[in-house]
């Protein structure tokens, strides 16, 4: 779903069009253990792509809200840092009305969000670069380039920089606890800005 210029006061939730898409994922989502300092906002991103026999790999990555005082939410400590002009941007109200989940989506902007923190993947057949490893690789890359730009020292200019943590080593050794339950996972450790673990699924996914 895709809105150009002024969004009419009654124009569709888009997390409507998501929920539809997340039905048709063939395994459990995955999401970090329920914690007072994380809230989750109902943001989660799907990616997708079909073949002539229909679906042949779908993601979900669900986006977290951060709280450093949840007891009281209008502590400063829990404001986000901008600069002015990203600020104002925020702060700045149209003078035409908006959908509400856009006033809400806005407001949300205020805190810090732990973006895609959790990334659930799925192959219908598990090709070369689905390993667990590989996966987790690609989705630390996909933070570091799209959050993290102008830290990121690797830099993003050509596929040089594409693999920067793809030759990187991945623990294989580490426990992950699903479901109450320790199994063995992957981890890669090796990145000032990110830091990634996950474990395969029974269903190819990860």
């Amino acid at each position: 779903m895709r809105f150009d210029g002024v969004l009419p006061e009654d124009a569709p939730d888009p997390r409507l069009e998501q929920a539809r898409r997340l039905a048709l994922m063939p395994i459990p989502i995955m999401g970090p253990v329920p914690q007072p300092s994380l809230e989750d906002p109902d943001m989660v991103g799907t990616q997708y792509a079909k073949d002539s026999r229909g679906y042949n790999e779908m993601s979900a990555s669900i986006t977290y809200t951060l709280w450093r005082n949840r007891a009281e939410r209008s502590d400063p400590i829990n404001l986000a840092e901008f600069d002015e002009q990203t600020r104002r941007s925020i702060e700045d109200v149209p003078p035409w009305p908006r959908p509400a989940w856009l006033v809400e989506g806005v407001q949300r902007m205020r805190y810090p969000q732990l973006w895609e923190a959790v990334r659930t993947t799925w192959y219908r057949e598990a090709p070369e670069r689905s390993s667990p490893a590989r996966v987790l690789a690609e989705h630390m890359n996909h933070i570091l380039i799209n959050r993290y730009r102008r830290e990121w020292l690797g830099g993003v200019a050509g596929d040089r920089n594409a693999g920067y943590l793809r030759s990187r080593p991945a623990n294989g050794e580490v426990a992950v606890r699903i479901d109450g339950v320790e199994v063995q996972g992957v981890e890669i450790d090796t990145d000032p800005l990110v830091y990634g673990v996950g474990r395969p699924s029974d269903k190819a996914g990860l």
